[in-house]
């Protein structure tokens, strides 16, 4: 199968994703397969959150809409043109995936088959039916792929390379268990946003979408606020107040609830408006619900210090104040060439 075939099946998934949304499913006539899939992927939609709680459809339909404008024919040829795909024999790389967020695995499987290679999955048991209902389009889109992907139901055996997410603990054992193969073992990270007091209501509110898409489940999403020395959060709070609602879903709802409780009898200070508390904290990771902030005095020496800790960090959310820093209300909509703790995942591949 060459590089133009392999991109051209993925350009068709992401036609088939393109017809869904939280608005309204609409069947395209240019998508294939639709009478196999186009049904079966409402229901499948419909279950999710029965399958993981935090699913919700708004979140789903999120994630597969965001794929659905990765996966264009000028996406893919941007991504792919940077590099020189050796015509070698694939190789096997496991993927031992995070269930965080809805498809958060999809772009290590993109990246293995792209390249070339074949696919090995351990899907979390967080999201366990996304990724194979998607894998199943893409073989009867290119029957090719049949050989090329595979779900492991155990452990990994028989591979050649692997790519595993988890937290800091499991990566210790992912690096131990790994060492004899090449990989790339991810760990915790959180992003951070860096503001002046300068920010418009319109920047803070899509900060908002930062903070609270996917529950702020994701390494992607904002958990730790910058700001200079006597910021006043008043326009902070006013600007996402738009986002209320989140406190309307029961599990977030409980979370808020607890973690309140636990940092009020830790007496600590807390900023508060009803559905999110806001702590002042060092650390970079907050509980869900909460948003921790640090005071600086110098903008110079918070840049610094994001630099020096970028071990830590997946996304910087600024208007423009740092090297490679994410626009507000970008965080959750990554290109194809954004890579996760910005480890080249294809570079990786295509060195095998």
């Amino acid at each position: 199968m060459t590089l133009e075939e392999r991109k051209s099946a993925f350009t068709d998934l992401g036609t088939f994703l393109s017809q869904f949304s939280l608005e309204k499913n609409e069947p395209l006539p240019q998508a294939r397969q639709n009478d196999l899939f186009y049904e079966a992927f409402v229901s499948l939609i419909e279950l999710s959150q029965s399958h993981n709680g935090w699913y919700t459809p708004e979140q789903v339909y999120h994630s597969i809409h965001s794929w659905a404008e990765a996966l264009t024919k000028g996406n893919l040829d941007q991504w792919v043109s940077h590099y020189d795909f050796p015509d070698t024999a694939p190789k096997t790389v496991g993927l031992v995936l995070a269930g965080n967020i809805p498809l958060v695995g999809f772009h290590d499987f993109l990246s293995v088959l792209i390249s070339g290679h074949n696919v090995m999955v351990k899907t979390s048991s967080d999201d366990q039916h996304l990724l194979p209902f998607l894998a199943n389009y893409l073989i009867s889109a290119e029957p090719r792929f049949k050989n090329r992907i595979t779900f492991a139901e155990g452990k990994l055996e028989n591979f050649d390379a692997v790519i595993a997410t988890g937290s800091n603990n499991t990566a210790r054992y992912f690096e131990y268990y790994f060492k004899d193969k090449p990989s790339i073992i991810r760990k915790s990270r959180n992003s951070v946003a860096l503001l002046t007091g300068k920010e418009t209501t319109d920047d803070l509110t899509l900060l908002g979408e930062d903070i609270f898409r996917y529950f702020g489940l994701g390494c992607r999403n904002v958990s730790k606020l910058f700001v200079p020395q006597g910021y006043d959060f008043t326009h902070f709070f006013e600007s996402v107040f738009v986002y209320q609602d989140i406190i309307k879903y029961e599990k977030y709802a409980n979370n808020y609830d607890y973690n309140k409780a636990v940092f009020l009898m830790s007496l600590y200070k807390l900023l508060d408006n009803g559905f999110m508390t806001i702590k002042e904290d060092t650390s970079y990771a907050s509980p869900i619900s909460s948003v921790f902030y640090e005071f600086y005095d110098d903008l110079e020496t918070v840049k610094a210090k994001l630099e020096e800790e970028a071990e830590q960090i997946q996304c910087v959310v600024s208007n423009n104040l740092t090297p490679n820093s994410v626009a507000f209300g970008q965080t959750q909509k990554p290109k194809l060439w954004d890579y996760a703790d910005n480890v080249d995942t294809i570079a990786f591949l295509t060195s095998l």
